[in-house]
């Protein structure tokens, strides 16, 4: 285990400020994941701790000793990338042994260490076979493997499974999952998909245009988003923004001021049946458009106030189009955000 600090990372590339000043604590053991659309720093800021790129000012330390002039190779740091990066003349047994020769382990240390890992992801039937042999996802297994086997106390994930299908890249983050609960090594995971960030990582570090927006466990990112932003950017499927006569329902200050927006996720909206708890509100009538069946929940599409909105429901229950539906929802799921700064004004 390692602890990571980033302090007032810096990178532009030519008239392009990648990172902008980006300050970061990692826990020892820690899983975190770097989560953000493409273009906003996330792959930099990685490659920068693996010393793949080289930071414009700032401080990189692991343990407490900055290693910004560490070569890479020299940095202890294990990485998976998403091309899987393996030697397409060796054997799988070569690939996930290579890292433990250039250190000069004895033959026999690096069988061993190999035998162990193999059977842990289940790969020890290929040890014999060439990439090209492999699957998909028996080469990403063999990725991890590599860098798995070298004991490091730190290791890189760069976008690993998204050349995989939606089959492989579910099971593939419960193996991943499974082997950080069983190492010791502090990682960190860069994706674009949400759904990733939010499965993996112990916390995750939202990034837009070279900023940190919010750090936080899963659950405070999608309960408590800092903004619009972040809103919209984890959960799927997306928060909805209502404006209007809605607002007045609202019994909070806040709501009365002008240009405020009120967010609500499409699960968070109950049906008004009966008598209204103590932090419910009744919202008025939801008109179906259309509806989408996901499997075990339907999702109905319409208008709520002059809002179009979505809402998640059982798929087992029936419903018509242009029927129309009384809703509530309650306070303690609902966010008030600032229209002008994106802000949360409830937080």
């Amino acid at each position: 285990m390692a602890k990571i600090q980033f302090s007032n990372i810096k990178k532009s590339f030519g008239s392009a400020d990648v990172l902008k000043g980006i300050d970061l604590d990692i826990a020892p053991g820690e899983f975190l994941v770097l989560v953000g659309p493409s273009g906003c720093g996330k792959s930099t800021l990685l490659r920068t701790l693996a010393g793949l790129e080289s930071a414009d000012s700032g401080t990189i330390s692991i343990d407490g000793k900055k290693i910004n002039d560490i070569e890479p190779q020299n940095r202890d740091i294990a990485m998976v990338f998403q091309s899987y990066a393996l030697y397409p003349h060796m054997t799988v047994a070569e690939n996930m042994g290579f890292g433990l020769k250039l250190k000069n382990l004895a033959a026999a240390e690096i069988t061993k260490r190999v035998n162990e890992i193999s059977e842990l992801l289940q790969i020890k039937h290929l040890l014999d076979r060439k990439p090209k042999e492999l699957s998909g996802g028996q080469r990403q297994r063999v990725a991890l493997g590599r860098a798995l086997s070298r004991q490091t106390p730190v290791i890189l994930f760069d976008e690993p499974l998204s050349n995989l299908d939606a089959h492989l890249r579910s099971q593939m983050r419960l193996e991943i999952k499974r082997l950080h609960h069983n190492s010791k090594s502090t990682m960190i995971y860069v994706t674009h998909d949400q759904m990733e960030a939010t499965t993996l990582g112990d916390r995750i570090a939202v990034l837009k245009d070279g900023v940190i927006e919010q750090i936080g466990t899963p659950s405070e990112i999608y309960h408590r988003p800092k903004n619009t932003f972040i809103a919209t950017f984890i959960g799927s499927p997306e928060m909805n923004f209502l404006e209007g006569a809605v607002l007045e329902k609202i019994p909070w200050p806040e709501a009365r001021k002008a240009d405020q927006i009120l967010g609500i996720r499409p699960d968070a909206f109950a049906l008004n049946q009966g008598p209204l708890g103590t932090q419910e509100v009744a919202l008025g009538d939801f008109q179906i458009d259309i509806s989408e069946n996901l499997g075990g929940q339907q999702m109905l599409h319409g208008t709520l106030a002059g809002n179009n909105v979505r809402i998640l429901v059982d798929s087992m229950d029936n419903f018509s189009m242009k029927q129309t539906l009384p809703l509530k929802i309650d306070l303690t799921k609902a966010h008030l955000f600032d229209k002008k700064t994106g802000l949360n004004q409830r937080l």
